[in-house]
């Protein structure tokens, strides 16, 4: 092998989402660094087998607030099954 092109491999802790912790080996951070994760395979739909929605940081709430969504299913569509269309904007909305 090459000399001085390998990073560093040395000891970490890595901390689940409960709290129970390990100590491995890798190349992330730096010697005795603590590695904590958002999600893991207790808490991880493909292993778990149970569907969860993680909503990060407000992400949907900031889509539909930008985006005007206020109800469920099928908001913003006419009852007739119709998708609704665009109004054209006024002066008034554009000033906002």
């Amino acid at each position: 092998m090459k000399e001085k092109i390998h990073p560093d491999y040395h000891k970490i802790t890595v901390v689940m989402t409960d709290g129970s912790s390990f100590e491995t080996r890798s190349t992330w951070g730096k010697e005795g660094a603590s590695l904590r994760l958002d999600i893991d395979p207790k808490t991880h739909p493909a292993w778990t087998g149970v569907r969860q929605s993680i909503d990060r940081g407000g992400r949907v709430q900031r889509f539909k607030d930008r985006f005007g969504m206020v109800g469920g299913v099928g908001a913003g569509i006419k009852a007739t099954g119709a998708k609704a269309e665009a109004a054209p904007a006024t002066d008034a909305a554009k000033k906002k």
